[in-house]
């Protein structure tokens, strides 16, 4: 009964057909991956430019980091992200980048200037 399934073109055609799913699986993810972040630099693109006042209610970093094959190779790397409340008491938070995200403390009031999801500046009052 299990003799054709283990044999060796029975084996090598369901390992065939694992490695395709496999990698129409992970191709599929890397696509949609793509399709999402262009939709959302679409959105933000068409969205208008707005300065509000709001206050910096929190800041955070993310790290993350790769190695590649040997453990020689790290690749790390952080985001930066500020959390703003606007005078409606509505929190967003915005991707930044470092010398930006230096400059805030939390408590800081100012305007905001933002378009869609995009940070663009934020002045001090």
């Amino acid at each position: 009964m299990f003799d054709s399934f283990f044999s060796g073109d029975g084996f090598i055609s369901i390992f065939f057909l694992l490695f395709i799913v496999a990698f129409v699986a992970i191709l599929g993810m890397i696509l949609v991956t793509f399709v999402r972040e262009l939709s959302q630099r679409n959105r933000n693109n068409h969205s208008p430019r707005l300065t509000v006042e709001a206050t910096v209610v929190a800041k955070r970093q993310s790290f993350s980091s790769r190695r590649s094959g040997d453990e020689l190779h790290t690749t790390t790397s952080t985001r930066y992200f500020a959390t703003f409340q606007v005078e409606s008491g509505d929190r967003m938070e915005l991707q930044m980048n470092g010398q930006d995200y230096g400059m805030l403390v939390e408590g800081d009031r100012g305007r905001l200037t933002f378009q869609g999801t995009r940070y663009l500046d934020f002045q001090r009052m």
